[in-house]
C-alpha cells in the first residue's frame, strides 16, 4: 500500500512554481522536495493545511491512496 503525493499535479493546475509554494507555506525547498517525491514518512496537519490554502484545494486533491493491487497494475 502507498500514499501518493500529487503536489506536482496541483502546482501545474495552479501554474505555481515549487519556489512560490515553498515561500507561501513556509517550508524549505528541501522539505517540499522530500514531500513531493514521496520520500516523507509523515506530514503535519498544519503543513497540509498550509499547502491546501496556498493551492486552494482539498487534502484529497494532494493525497491519494493506492492499495497493493493498484500498484501492481500500474
Amino acid at each position: 500500500m502507498a500514499i501518493i503525493i500529487n503536489i506536482d499535479v496541483m502546482l501545474a493546475k495552479r501554474k505555481m512554481s515549487v519556489t512560490e509554494l515553498s515561500e507561501r507555506v513556509g517550508i524549505t525547498m528541501a522539505n517540499l522536495s522530500i514531500l513531493k517525491n514521496g520520500k516523507a514518512k509523515a506530514i503535519r496537519l498544519s503543513t497540509l493545511e498550509a499547502i491546501c490554502k496556498a493551492l486552494d484545494c482539498q487534502p484529497g486533491d494532494i493525497l491519494e491512496y493506492k492499495g497493493d493491487e493498484d500498484i501492481l497494475d500500474s
